[in-house]
């Protein structure tokens, strides 16, 4: 790969390696920052288990003037549900639960409200009845375990179990994330640790130390103005108060991404932090077979669509999801969000843009992390841009058929 030290007309500086079949991802990052309002990132990928594209750029701390640096980490919230749900794949794969399981018969607390048919499976999909708690979360709530698996296990079902597909923005840390403590016998953050970031050398965290905490780029909110309001998911959640997409922006305990606390506590559904690096080295066993973490049978089992809807009952808008990853979801001719990946590709974004997928079909993995958030509900143009420039650089043609071919 060649060494990329590359000054913007700013003054900003993108550093990285970049092999010469990729140059078009280092195009689309550099117009990230030139012409769609990017502060700091990071973008990587590998490619049959070779790491062809690591590059990182702009400003971590702005006030300060501070380079995103080589190892600048950031919350990737909602790219952490992929990480919670590969750790109960991986006990799958083991032979310590199955997909069938009942959930009850792991969590007795949870089989009661409606919620008793509840499996294993369900919780993974998007499909298990408690896409949020519907009364208030108190203040530091999201932060304690115990208190928030209380709330989950007690909450009523919003639906019958597996009869709807509605988007576990919050609660995932929980129904999924309680799962792998209650089978593995261990925390969801130490799990990982031990069994995924660690034997992978990767810089990736659910429960950041803090040692570590200096290194984390502070996010930075979205710009109103580039906020649609008159989605359905928008609307609903600022004019219905107590509605699933007004739970999920507004019942979150007053908690701050941005504070030690949050950083600090296991939220496996949405506090994750490290970079672009970190996403894509996670993927990358899984774009090429599984690896040391999971059989390739179990790879295929992953990455299969198993709930899919024209309105998704949180996000209200067509969503498409493997077991506890999005696929490809082209929602282009509504206007709603959408994610174009390979149609064997499967990953999952953050709130704001992040990114990270694997693709067994052409053994290919990606991560993309920022500070500056946007403002839709998948992966907007900054990151859609460089995932298009990567197909484009593996020889794939076109994506009107709603995935790259």
């Amino acid at each position: 790969m060649s060494a990329i030290a590359l000054e913007l007309p700013d003054g900003r500086m993108i550093s990285g390696q970049c092999d010469a079949q990729f140059t078009g991802v280092l195009t689309e990052f550099r117009r990230n920052f030139e012409e769609r309002k990017e502060v700091g990132a990071s973008v990587a990928i590998t490619h049959h288990g070779r790491t062809v594209v690591d590059l990182w750029g702009g400003l971590a701390r702005p006030e300060s003037g501070e380079p995103w640096s080589r190892d600048t980490v950031s919350i990737v919230y909602s790219c952490t549900k992929a990480a919670t749900a590969l750790c109960l794949h991986m006990l799958v794969d083991q032979g310590k639960v199955t997909y069938e399981t009942l959930v009850g018969d792991l969590w007795p607390e949870f089989a009661s409200g409606g919620k008793e048919t509840t499996t294993v499976a369900m919780m993974l999909a998007h499909t298990s009845p408690v896409p949020h708690v519907a009364d208030t979360i108190r203040k530091g709530g999201l932060a304690d375990w115990d208190y928030m698996t209380a709330r989950v296990a007690a909450e009523p079902a919003h639906w019958e179990p597996g009869t709807r597909q509605g988007y576990h923005g919050v609660t995932y840390a929980w129904t999924v994330g309680q799962l792998v403590r209650l089978v593995s016998g261990m925390p969801l953050g130490q799990f990982f640790q031990e069994n995924v970031a660690g034997p992978l050398g990767l810089d990736f965290h659910i429960g950041l130390p803090e040692s570590e905490e200096g290194r984390v780029a502070p996010m930075i909110a979205p710009d109103p103005a580039e906020v649609n309001f008159a989605s359905d998911f928008y609307r609903k959640a600022t004019t219905q108060p107590g509605s699933l997409p007004n739970l999920f922006l507004t019942n979150l305990g007053g908690a701050d991404f941005n504070s030690r606390e949050i950083h600090a506590a296991e939220i496996g559904s949405a506090n994750g932090i490290t970079n672009a690096r970190g996403l894509a080295g996670m993927y990358a066993p899984l774009a090429n077979g599984g690896g040391s973490l999971v059989s390739e049978a179990r790879v295929h089992r992953m990455g299969r669509v198993s709930a899919a809807t024209h309105s998704d009952a949180v996000l209200c808008q067509p969503m498409r999801f493997a077991m506890g990853f999005m696929t490809s979801t082209d929602n282009r001719a509504s206007g709603a969000d959408s994610l174009i990946l390979g149609e064997s590709a499967f990953g999952h974004v953050g709130m704001g843009g992040s990114v990270g997928f694997a693709d067994p079909a052409h053994g290919f993995s990606m991560g993309y992390t920022m500070n500056r958030m946007g403002a839709g509900i998948l992966v907007g143009e900054r990151g859609q841009s460089l995932i298009d420039a990567a197909y484009r650089a593996i020889g794939m043609t076109s994506d009107a058929s709603g995935a790259w071919r």
